[in-house]
């Protein structure tokens, strides 16, 4: 693990993971400030999910990986990816942003098993059956390729997940128990889509199921109008 525990600290409404990337636009005068500090020195800065109630004490260190445009204020937009979890043990205000002194912690070491290998066929797939219902084209045959611990980043990442339940995802030290609790919460995503084309079905006929039987069977929840 890296020696540094100093860094800078970003408190965002959002949540970021290890390997993900995360497009930022940075406006604040005292962000203007740190990136350009964390691009001059080649430093990682640490986000961490903030709401109007607290600054959590688990965060992902991001990279940045691309600046993707410059304004003539001092504006910029920025492209990251998450690099390592930290947990916040103290907090700086010596700078116009804060700092944070941090320890780094990761996913205890999981023998790569079979039952390992069919939770990440098992994810992936629902991933995939996900991206039917909410329309986005994502190409996963490079993804088996990858550690199953990034693999259960990429499914805690998805969108449709809360900031509170990525929040839980990036504290868990556990690949496995990642990969499984995030596969239930992602079969759930994928029931609850099934439920609702059933119920806009039913609306569209009138309630009238039995119109529909023959031509449409109710239960051929893939269909397309």
């Amino acid at each position: 693990m890296d020696t540094e525990t100093t860094i800078p600290l970003f408190p965002l409404g959002v949540v970021l993971l290890p390997a993900m990337v995360l497009p930022l636009h940075i406006f604040e005068e005292r962000y203007k400030i740190m990136i350009g500090e964390c691009l001059e020195q080649n430093r990682e800065f640490g986000i961490v999910y903030s709401d109007q109630e607290e600054i959590r004490k688990r965060g992902c260190t991001a990279k940045i990986v691309e600046v993707l445009g410059r304004y003539d204020d001092g504006r910029m937009d920025i492209l990251t990816r998450g690099v390592k979890r930290f947990l916040i043990e103290d907090i700086f205000d010596e700078k116009p942003y804060l700092q944070a002194r941090v320890a780094y912690f990761d996913d205890a070491v999981e023998e790569k098993t079979e039952e390992l290998a069919a939770l990440v066929n098992d994810g992936i797939k629902l991933l995939q059956e996900l991206d039917i219902w909410t329309g986005k084209r994502t190409d996963y045959n490079s993804v088996l390729e990858l550690d199953p611990k990034i693999i259960s980043f990429l499914l805690a990442y998805n969108d449709e997940f809360t900031p509170g339940e990525k929040q839980k995802f990036l504290a868990m030290t556990s690949t496995r128990q990642r990969l499984i609790e995030s596969a239930d919460a992602l079969r759930k995503m994928v029931e609850r889509f099934k439920k609702e084309l059933v119920i806009k079905k039913i609306v569209a006929g009138n309630g009238n199921l039995g119109k529909r039987t023959a031509a449409r069977p109710a239960d051929n929840i893939y269909e397309t109008e």
